[in-house]
């Protein structure tokens, strides 16, 4: 294997040891902090804690066996190494950040159930069902357009986020508006890098490809078979920068969610049969 590769490799298993040892650490200070915050706010940071590791354990995963699901290729020869696998387990993973971000904001719209924040927090794990749906349906029929729907959607998802997190402000302390000050910078650097570089990627892929797609059938006797290792440079560089991001800088922010400070004053409890979805009520 290139030597850019085996470093790029063996930089992501690294950044899973220690997203792994944040997460644990995370886990300790909720546990300091648990007489501290109301029944609500802790009721959502544990749920939120848990879904939290399925993230990381998603992305430690395909840190370890980097895929790419159109091309059908890999980077190391195993068993695990087929892209249903690897796409089941980012589906997985992608939709327990999604609730991540909706019990953060259903939390946020308190008792007053505020209009915007509400409406962003019930309208999250759909737009994520249905941009996983999009995706599973791209890889199938090797369909770069769905993709860049796909995409779309989880750009779409974060404007309702940043759209959500800038109602926040008002009333808020020194502290959450730091918090908020911090998300807000962060998903509007995530909307940036999808509007300017990742959708017109999947796009342009489209475009070269003759808009040629595969029938399902076909798909899916691809993705249960064993993908092809490929070592070369030029076939993973355009996507080794979404790769290392979607496995640094998303696992910080999904472990961070976690020691956020509550949104709204008087939180919602949580109730074990009763998370999604929340409606909130009209003014």
């Amino acid at each position: 294997m290139p030597v850019e590769l085996t470093v790029w490799n063996t930089a992501l298993c690294a950044f899973a040891i220690v997203n792994a040892a944040a997460w644990l650490s995370a886990q300790r200070r909720l546990r300091r902090r648990a007489d501290e915050l109301p029944a609500g706010v802790l009721a959502t940071r544990r749920a939120m804690l848990g879904l939290s590791a399925i993230y990381v354990l998603g992305c430690a995963f395909r840190s370890a066996l980097p895929m790419l699901d159109v091309q059908r290729i890999c980077l190391h020869d195993g068993v695990l190494s087929r892209i249903a696998i690897g796409r089941g387990v980012a589906t997985i993973a992608e939709l327990a950040f999604v609730a991540q971000w909706a019990l953060m904001l259903r939390e946020a719209a308190g008792r007053e159930a505020r209009r915007v924040i509400g409406q962003a927090a019930v309208a999250l794990l759909p737009l994520g069902v249905a941009a996983e749906i999009v995706s599973w349906l791209g890889v199938l029929t090797r369909n770069n357009l769905l993709h860049a729907l796909e995409n779309s959607l989880w750009t779409l998802g974060a404007a309702l986020v940043l759209v959500a997190l800038a109602a926040l402000p008002e009333g808020a302390d020194v502290r959450r508006r730091r918090m908020i000050g911090v998300g807000i910078a962060a998903v509007a650097a995530y909307v940036a890098f999808m509007v300017a570089i990742d959708v017109p990627m999947y796009l342009q892929r489209w475009h070269a490809s003759g808009e040629t797609v595969l029938p399902l059938a076909v798909g899916m006797v691809e993705v249960l078979r064993r993908c092809v290792p490929t070592p070369l440079v030029a076939a993973w560089r355009e996507d080794i920068p979404w790769l290392t991001l979607y496995f640094t800088a998303g696992v910080w922010l999904s472990i961070a969610l976690v020691d956020a400070p509550a949104l709204a004053e008087g939180s919602q409890v949580l109730s074990a049969t009763k998370t999604f979805p929340v409606r909130p009520r009209a003014r």
